[in-house]
């Protein structure tokens, strides 16, 4: 029924997946020189190449991420110029954009898919003249290259730097779990060692006593990978060269064109407003944080690889709280089982192990069945390790459809994470970020797992707008705040004691603490994406740009070594290059259905949760995400459910 993960030998992969495309290039040439002209005949069998090519492709992408080695890397390397080629042939044959035009599509979903296609066909320049077709394949192929590159050179920065702090004193004060994950034996001498990747760059930022190293591991930080610098420059040349082939004036204007999003003037309004309605009370927060470092550790001149450090203090201090007295009541395993003891309850599915191949030991994969019929499959990998890229994510491999011949396909997904991993002595413990974080990307895989469509182009996440396809899983990480959900995994990994209510009150209580500042900074990621996007800027423009942003959204002006942009793989080497906005303006969706479904005994109104399935899960991509919204709760999302989510005054 499922797919079985394996990959028989990277070596051959490539020459593999040469011998498939040219099969499908065979089954391609049939469809378009033939006299079928239905939709079945033409667009179902068209999805099912799709389909099979996905099968084929994403255990090597997903493996060059999890288990990245110098094998993955070369497959993987060797494989993006033959599906950049096909893709693009595929995107500018004539002939088949001609016979799709022309077809009639019955049901809703069908329709949606015909209009994908050739809204597809035209933003890839198929109506373009031979020679400047020729360019836009070579504009897709370089930019798959060097979004691989970017990606590379971050990792191989990130792994390049360790910090070692021989004296006790430089980690007095830290969480011992942490402390353990960084003591280590060289030459025979106990000592601890700190580096890029987050777990542990994150522990030393937030409760490394030392100022120096802290300063030290922030300026290592944001200065990786300065070669990026060139890489940048070559995307955004590439982008708007391509855009302006298209007939845009900008990739931000092109990019667009496929989202919920009408115009750009509607994304910077929003996000400046945002920003006004965030400023004053970000001011506060801030002033309030440095007359804290003052007076405690006579402070005068706070700096951002000291806001971590003291934000966390003056949590403890304002909250009596931080996160070590709720991580023992964290185990990834309860919190997964509780996960999906929840998502069971709410949706009527249940999960159920499966004894399956995985790409590594930590891998545990779940079956879903809806109704004691075998639904989907899911894994979790959530634990760091070497050879796995920073982050969490959700990856779709198999979709929910029925395909040219009747045949119903189940969907499948991957949640991959960087959790503390499990050592000798302490089981994985998750900060209760990391919870909101499972939660997050269970909420990306629901919305694929949960999908019903049978036209696969449509189905779970596939053809959902970019700017909207954050919505369920912010919508469900929200509830990992709520007393009536923590209560159902939070017990005390020694002890098995349940989590007080006076802790859970207090992660509800700070769950807003410095909730301007971050909103800030979210917007000036933003802001910073989506106007780089609108012009084509160059070397020092990007730094320039950037800085004046910051006037705005930046109250600590960050060192003139900080090149954040260097990092920022969101946008150079992930999808969201003028669309970085889209957590905010997903946000607003998610801020109003959480509210809609918010029950405070249960943490969740079960019967609107029946209808959030039924209407914004189930259907995928087939309809707008706005109308659907309406058609669930008849009405519009409120803009001001994101203001009150946040607790802004």
């Amino acid at each position: 029924m499922f797919q079985e993960f394996k990959i028989n030998n990277l070596e051959q992969f490539p020459k593999e997946l040469d011998t498939l495309l040219n099969e499908q290039r065979g089954i391609i040439d049939d469809i378009t020189s033939n006299a079928e002209t239905s939709y079945e005949k033409v667009l179902k069998p068209l999805q099912d190449l799709d389909e099979e090519l996905g099968l084929f492709f994403t255990p090597l992408s997903h493996l060059n991420s999890v288990m990245n080695s110098e094998e993955t890397q070369k497959a993987y390397e060797a494989s993006i110029p033959l599906l950049s080629k096909f893709s693009s042939e595929m995107a500018q044959n004539e002939a088949l954009f001609k016979k799709i035009e022309a077809i009639k599509a019955d049901s809703k979903e069908a329709k949606k898919v015909l209009e994908h296609e050739v809204r597809g066909f035209v933003l890839s320049g198929v109506n373009l003249p031979e020679d400047k077709k020729k360019r836009m394949e070579e504009i897709s192929l370089k930019l798959s290259e060097l979004s691989n590159q970017f990606s590379q050179n971050l990792l191989d920065a990130t792994n390049a730097y360790e910090l070692i702090i021989e004296d006790e004193k430089d980690v007095e004060g830290m969480p011992q779990s942490d402390i353990d994950a960084a003591q280590e034996k060289i030459d025979g001498k106990s000592v601890y060692k700190f580096t890029l990747q987050i777990p542990s760059y994150m522990a030393y930022m937030t409760y490394g006593p030392n100022r120096e190293y802290r300063k030290e591991l922030s300026k290592a930080y944001a200065t990786r990978a300065p070669e990026n610098a060139e890489v940048i420059d070559q995307i955004l040349a590439l982008k708007h060269e391509k855009s302006e082939l298209l007939g845009f004036s900008s990739y931000a204007e092109y990019a667009l064109e496929t989202r919920d999003a009408s115009h750009e003037d509607d994304v910077i309004t929003f996000l400046n407003e945002l920003a006004d309605a965030a400023l004053p009370q970000a001011k506060n927060e801030l002033a309030e944080l440095k007359a804290f470092a003052l007076r405690i550790d006579g402070i005068e001149d706070l700096a951002g690889y000291d806001v971590g450090y003291y934000s966390e203090k003056l949590k403890k201090e304002k909250f009596d709280f931080d996160d070590t007295m709720t991580k023992p009541y964290f185990k990834q395993e309860k919190v997964l089982e509780g996960l999906l003891y929840i998502v069971s309850e709410l949706f009527g599915v249940t999960f159920e192990p499966a004894e399956v191949p995985t790409w590594h030991a930590c891998v545990k994969p779940f079956d879903i069945f809806e109704e004691g019929k075998l639904s989907g499959r899911i894994y979790f990998d959530l634990e760091a390790r070497k050879e796995k890229r920073g982050g969490a994510w959700m990856n779709d491999w198999e979709t929910h459809y029925v395909d040219a011949k009747g045949k119903l396909h189940l969907p499948s997904a991957f949640i991959v994470c960087n959790f503390s991993p499990t050592t000798q002595t302490t089981p994985s413990l998750l900060r209760h970020d990391d919870v909101v974080t499972l939660f997050h990307e269970m909420g990306h895989a629901i919305h694929h797992l949960f999908g019903k469509c049978k036209e696969r182009s449509v189905s779970g996440i596939n053809g959902v707008a970019w700017d909207v396809v954050e919505f369920p899983s912010q919508f469900l990480e929200n509830f990992a705040y709520e007393a009536a959900i923590l209560k159902r995994f939070g017990f005390h990994y020694e002890t098995g004691e349940p989590i007080s209510n006076e802790l859970m009150a207090k992660i509800k209580e700070t769950k807003n603490f410095q909730a301007a500042l971050g909103i800030l900074r979210q917007v000036e990621f933003s802001l910073f994406d989506f106007v780089l996007h609108q012009d084509l800027y160059q070397g020092e423009e990007v730094q320039r740009l950037l800085d004046g942003i910051r006037e705005k959204t930046s109250l600590l002006t960050p060192p003139s070594y900080n090149k954040f942009q260097h990092g920022f793989a969101h946008i150079f080497a992930g999808g969201y290059a003028a669309g970085y906005y889209s957590y905010k303006w997903a946000e607003v969706l998610s801020a109003d259905a959480f509210f809609s479904c918010l029950d405070n005994e249960s943490g969740f109104n079960k019967e609107r949760a029946k209808g959030y399935k039924e209407y914004i899960l189930a259907s995928g991509g087939a309809i707008e995400m706005s109308e659907l919204y309406e058609e669930w709760l008849g009405r519009k999302a409120d803009v001001q459910s994101l203001i009150k989510l946040y607790e802004i005054a």
